[in-house]
């Protein structure tokens, strides 16, 4: 290989290039100073789909290239293809890593029978702050179940041979490392992590999903200790590639490399193109400093060739991989595509997913569910009945998706119906459509464009004339349920004693509408548990259940006093906290029984814990068992309580299980302050119940060798 054709192999492009009407005197061509004789040298591009045109894409590029080397195509398929589901912080509240990975498997399908080989998925950042809009793309505030769901999402989109399974698709982690924790919760802002908080909090979802063989990571545009993470050695090449073992593709963020100029690291594009290679990044997405720039970095010795190379060996590795050499069209099959995208298989799954991510957040005097012999007023945005995808479904099609009032008439006739529309909180709420109605529905929330990339909101209320249209509802005098469609956790404290019930719904995707109304109607009964705190006021943000107690810890013998780590206005809980979600049902919890026994490895203690529920209630249900830790006293301050394990199941009435957890001495270690990961032996409180504050506490004293 020339070294140009090394260089071009390190260069994405956007679809738009590939586009007949661009020529090398107009639009990103000219911007990037793209020529005709270059392009036959570009290694990936990303943002275009479709088997045929894609399929023409590569025959063109194969038949330009002088080595005959194939294009690799990438996008962004987050939570579905064209089948859509609910936003990863929905689809995280299932609690179920194998619906996780289910919904991976047909995303790929979709994306790779459309030509796809790589999806920039999954987001493995670890959110705190609802203020940020991509907290909508996480799957939550909890590092264990994050990597959880980071090894779930990487299987399912991956399998277990790109070459043989040309229906999966490459994972991409993403982004490395802190993206989740911009200060103040601003889009793009800079990020304050200690380096031990973001090797105990931050690092293990990334570490996961890497174990799991993600092929790609991909840098985040965020600065780190100073440094922007594009432009980040240390981080790059010591932490990710020696520390976390990471063999395979490193790529930019859109346009990252370049950011590093308003960055100020960099004074021009070519002081940015050296950073980027130094740091280790061998795929440079959409800016030019690579293409126009490296090749004169190497002339100047300011470039080891080398670096060159091995970006290139990884790329091709991955190439060689997905078995492009051999078949570089791959999964793409313009017959196949149309009846594999968006089948009524697909669409099924998505249901059942959608289901399981709802959390019902209220339900005053069990207003839920509702009966098919109710009357039912439907309060509905009127330019927003379909918007219920989310802003990462960039294959969906709203006016494919179902709306609540089209779920509705799945369970009712029309004429039981009585729908209402209203925009800017402005609705006729005169008594005729009142007289038979027996409960009143309100879908409200946020629009799809609230949140996601470049969506960050200082005020997490519900639109003012949402609020203003609730305060009128309540004063019909007719039950009030709301369901909730939006992508974060929301400041709900102007409506929750105004409404009898309430659904968060998330944006739950293609089956959206079906999916609320099997719910409504109990055809469903809810499962979901939040991952992310809903707080009181956004003064708390960011606000998540894993904190570090205080030397002056407010507790429930000390409110009246003023000196205390606490607000003058709110008090310090959420309006909903991590884990939190109800049922149709009730269940009973029995107290833990806690057995301690000797490792045989070291002789070191190990915890085995067993305890009964009991659905108590008139309706089958599943229950989501969590159990928490606290280790007292460390060498560093720890979280109030850690998420160590979870038990999802569901019962029949009256029907009653024994459930069993078991903890060994890894389950304790943590991070020290020279970064060394251990425990020290010592007392333990153990905690068990249906969210991280309704629990049951157990005290032990466990006894582990190597800290004695």
């Amino acid at each position: 290989m020339t070294r140009e054709e090394k260089i071009g192999q390190m260069v994405q492009l956007a679809g738009e290039f590939y586009k007949e009407e661009d020529s090398e005197n107009t639009g990103p061509m000219h911007e990037m100073n793209m020529s005709a004789e270059k392009m036959t040298t570009i290694g990936s591009v990303l943002g275009i789909s479709g088997a045929q045109t894609l399929i023409t894409i590569q025959k063109e590029h194969l038949a330009k290239s002088r080595l005959g080397i194939p294009l690799l195509f990438m996008a962004d398929v987050i939570h579905g293809y064209r089948t859509i589901f609910p936003i990863s912080l929905g689809m995280a509240c299932t609690w179920n890593p194998d619906l996780i990975e289910e919904s991976a498997v047909i995303a790929a399908k979709e994306a790779a029978v459309s030509g796809l080989h790589v999806t920039f998925a999954p987001m493995v950042d670890l959110v705190r702050d609802a203020r940020w809009g991509r907290v909508m793309e996480a799957t939550g505030e909890d590092p264990y179940l994050n990597q959880l769901y980071a090894r779930a999402f990487v299987r399912g989109y991956q399998g277990k041979n790109l070459a043989i399974d040309t229906l999966r698709i490459a994972a991409c982690i993403k982004h490395f490392a802190g993206y989740g924790a911009p200060v103040a919760g601003r889009e793009y802002n800079t990020v304050e992590l200690s380096e031990r908080t973001l090797r105990d909090m931050y690092l293990p979802a990334y570490q996961a999903g890497i174990d799991e063989g993600s092929k790609l990571v991909m840098t985040a545009f965020n600065s780190l200790d100073g440094v922007p993470a594009t432009a980040n050695k240390s981080l790059m090449r010591e932490m990710l590639r020696k520390e976390l073992g990471f063999e395979g593709v490193l790529i930019s963020d859109w346009a990252s490399v370049g950011e590093m100029i308003p960055h100020g690291i960099a004074e021009n594009l070519k002081e940015a193109g050296e950073l980027a290679i130094e740091a280790g990044v061998d795929i440079e997405m959409m800016t030019g400093a690579y293409l126009n720039y490296l090749s004169e970095l190497v002339d100047e010795g300011k470039v080891a060739e080398s670096m060159i190379d091995e970006a290139v060996f990884r790329i091709l590795t991955l190439k060689n991989e997905l078995g492009l050499f051999e078949n570089p069209y791959r999964g793409a099959n313009s017959t196949e595509e149309k009846t594999i995208v968006f089948s009524s298989e697909h669409r099924e799954k998505a249901r059942e997913i959608a289901e399981e991510s709802i959390v019902l957040l209220k339900n005053k005097e069990q207003v839920l569910p509702l009966t098919v012999h109710q009357k039912v007023a439907l309060i509905v945005h009127e330019g927003q009945a379909k918007d219920v995808l989310g802003a990462w479904s960039w294959k969906g099609q709203q006016e494919e998706s179902v709306s609540l009032y089209e779920g509705l008439l799945q369970h009712i006739p029309k004429e039981a119906i009585v729908l209402k529309t209203f925009v800017n909180g402005q609705t006729e709420l005169d008594e005729d459509w009142l007289t038979d109605v027996d409960v009143i529905v309100a879908a409200i929330g946020e629009s799809s464009y609230m949140s996601g990339e470049g969506a960050s909101r200082s005020n997490i209320k519900l639109p003012s004339e949402q609020i203003q249209l609730i305060k009128e509802l309540r004063t019909l005098n007719k039950p009030l349920v709301v369901t909730l469609f939006n992508g974060r956790p929301l400041d709900l404290t102007d409506i929750v004693q105004d409404v009898d019930s309430m659904l968060e719904a998330w944006f739950p995707g293609t089956e959206a509408g079906s999916a609320v109304a099997n719910v409504l109607y109990g055809k469903k009964n809810p499962s979901g548990k939040l991952t992310m705190s809903f707080p009181k006021a956004v003064g708390q943000v960011p606000l998540y259940y894993n904190q570090d107690n205080t030397g002056r810890p407010l507790t429930a013998l000390n409110q009246d006093d003023k000196y205390l780590s606490r607000y003058l206005d709110v008090d310090n809980s959420p309006l909903f906290p991590f884990g939190y979600g109800l049922s149709y049902t009730y269940f009973k919890y029995s107290p833990m029984q806690v057995t301690l026994t000797k490792s045989k490895k070291n002789q070191t203690d190990e915890v085995q814990i067993k305890l009964k529920i009991t659905n108590s209630g008139k309706f089958a249900g599943t229950e989501v068992v969590q159990l928490y830790i606290r280790d007292k006293v460390g060498k560093v301050v720890r979280p109030i309580k850690e998420l160590k394990r979870f038990k999802k199941v569901s019962l029949e009435p009256s029907e009653s299980i024994v459930i069993s957890f078991s903890l060994s001495e890894q389950d304790f270690e943590y991070v020290h302050q020279d970064f060394s990961v251990s425990v020290e032996s010592g007392e333990f409180e153990l905690m068990i119940g249906p969210n991280s504050e309704e629990v049951e506490t157990n005290t032990v004293y466990l006894a582990f060798k190597r800290s004695e």
